[in-house]
């Protein structure tokens, strides 16, 4: 097991780092006038889509931290819905709400200014918001209900309540929630793609498609991903920083029951519902009459969308795996390995193996290929997190005895450490499999007509103005995705019983 971690080990850190190499290599960094706009473009709407995302899930967590409602339950489920949206789904919904001829400007009657920074920040909260209220209603949840009765006993004003006992949580878990929202606003592809665009809003990523899809210039899009990859880094070395809260246990508690301020909570949770769910009931409705007439590219791009995702996911459960477990029994080398992929999108991957296979073969050869090892790495860190706390109490509880009882190797990979961790790989692989499903990444830069996946095909159909064909297009992509993630969750939760 030892040979086969310092394997996967050095496997993943290559994989990573060769095209990052490739691309500092052929850059030299020369930046023109139109990056540098993309630059502060990509920093200014990475920055207020976290402030703006961070300052809404307050009330929000705070509403839902005080009360007890019917569908409660419901709607903390719907908070961790976005993360698992296919991004292109979720874009489709916003137009079809606010668009030009969205629902918006057909009740008002005056078209809403989606495009440009307007969208960009709207669909980066849609996503966002539910990840800041899950951290900050964990940090809500996590103060004492003593702390909340006793408050509650001396009549302290709103005010005063909200200095001495829910300030100081906010000051510990918004930091958190604000970078790690910032980092995936700073690598966000298909957001800029679809509502951004332009001079004024253009992205590093969307700069980096721009640069080898249209005009093929790969010493370009070198120095923009290396660009990319730099700004990502230091993203993720502040986030190391702080810590950042957990998102697992306290979802469920009760509310301690507040007796002011009702109605504003009330009208702040019916606000977030609705903003939460209009996207994704106008793609239910503008898609479901589709589902009968889908355009015939739709079915072979689906099929090829399944495969690669299944493949991602069982990379990226197998090299997670290893590495967890090694990661338990000490090796700081095999976790920090695993953390590696976040210095760097999908796209700025993809762009280095671009550059990296183009003097050998042709790179749209190898597009789905190259879109499972990018969508296994991307996945890899999140699952390491699922499996890492589970890993380290199995080794804790177990391995004395196992090795007591000489059960080594495979034996002991089958009748103790995959029952014991059945449920958070089952988890994990449906993670990976529903971002893989949505990714709209390195698919872009390789594929050709015949090699599409089901979110470029969306994204074709929509950027053609083939509307109600992409909507039942994006229909079809959230039923296979959330299908794959329920079919991986629930078998790890039947073979962990």
């Amino acid at each position: 097991m030892a040979s086969g971690a310092r394997a996967v080990t050095a496997a993943v850190a290559v994989l990573v780092a060769a095209p990052l190499a490739v691309l500092a290599l052929q850059s030299g960094l020369a930046l023109r006038a139109a990056d540098l706009a993309a630059l502060r473009f990509t920093v200014f709407q990475a920055l207020l889509s976290a402030a703006i995302s961070c300052v809404l899930a307050v009330p929000l967590a705070r509403a839902l931290a005080r009360r007890q409602f019917p569908g409660r339950g419901a709607l903390l489920t719907l908070l961790g819905a976005p993360f698992l949206l296919p991004s292109i789904v979720a874009v489709l919904g916003i137009v079809s709400v606010f668009g030009r001829s969205g629902w918006v400007s057909q009740v008002t009657g005056a078209p809403f200014p989606l495009y440009g920074l307007t969208g960009v920040l709207m669909a980066h909260v849609f996503f966002n918001l539910p990840l800041a209220t899950r951290f900050l209603l964990q940090g809500w949840q996590s103060i004492p209900a003593e702390r909340q009765r006793l408050a509650a006993t001396l009549n302290l004003p709103p005010m005063a309540r909200f200095a001495h006992v829910e300030a100081p949580m906010l000051r510990a878990h918004l930091p958190g929630a604000f970078v790690a929202i910032f980092l995936v606003c700073l690598t966000s592809f298909v957001v800029a793609l679809t509502l951004g665009g332009g001079p004024r809003a253009t992205t590093v990523e969307l700069a980096i498609y721009q640069a080898l899809r249209f005009d093929f210039d790969p010493g370009h899009a070198a120095a923009l991903a290396a660009v990319q990859a730099g700004l990502a880094a230091l993203a993720v070395t502040l986030a190391a920083r702080i810590a950042l809260p957990d998102l697992g246990a306290g979802l469920d508690r009760p509310p301690v029951p507040q007796s002011r301020g009702r109605l504003l909570d009330a009208a702040v949770i019916l606000a977030a519902t609705l903003y939460l769910t209009l996207p994704l009931l106008a793609v239910l409705a503008e898609g479901l009459p589709a589902l009968s007439a889908l355009p015939a590219q739709v079915w072979p791009a689906a099929l090829r969308s399944v495969v690669t995702a299944l493949a991602a996911a069982a990379l990226a459960v197998a090299a997670a795996l290893v590495l967890a477990l090694a990661a338990a029994r000490g090796s700081r080398l095999a976790e920090l390995v695993a953390t590696l992929p976040m210095v760097a999108s999908g796209l700025v991957l993809g762009t280095g193996w671009f550059l990296l296979l183009r003097p050998f073969v042709r790179p749209e050869s190898l597009a789905l290929p190259a879109t499972v090892l990018t969508n296994a790495l991307m996945a890899l860190p999140f699952l390491l997190r699922l499996l890492l706390p589970q890993a380290r109490r199995l080794h804790q509880d177990y391995d004395r005895l196992a090795q007591a009882t000489g059960l080594t190797g495979l034996t002991r990979l089958r009748y103790l450490t995959l029952p014991r961790l059945a449920r958070p790989l089952g988890l994990g692989a449906g993670i990976a499999a529903a971002l893989s499903m949505g990714d709209l990444g390195t698919i872009a830069l390789f594929a050709d007509q015949d090699q599409a996946t089901l979110p470029l095909v969306v994204q074709r159909l929509a950027g053609a103005y083939r509307m109600e064909a992409a909507s039942g297009a994006a229909l079809l992509l959230v039923a296979l995705s959330f299908t794959l993630f329920a079919a991986f969750d629930l078998g790890g939760r039947h073979a962990g019983k």
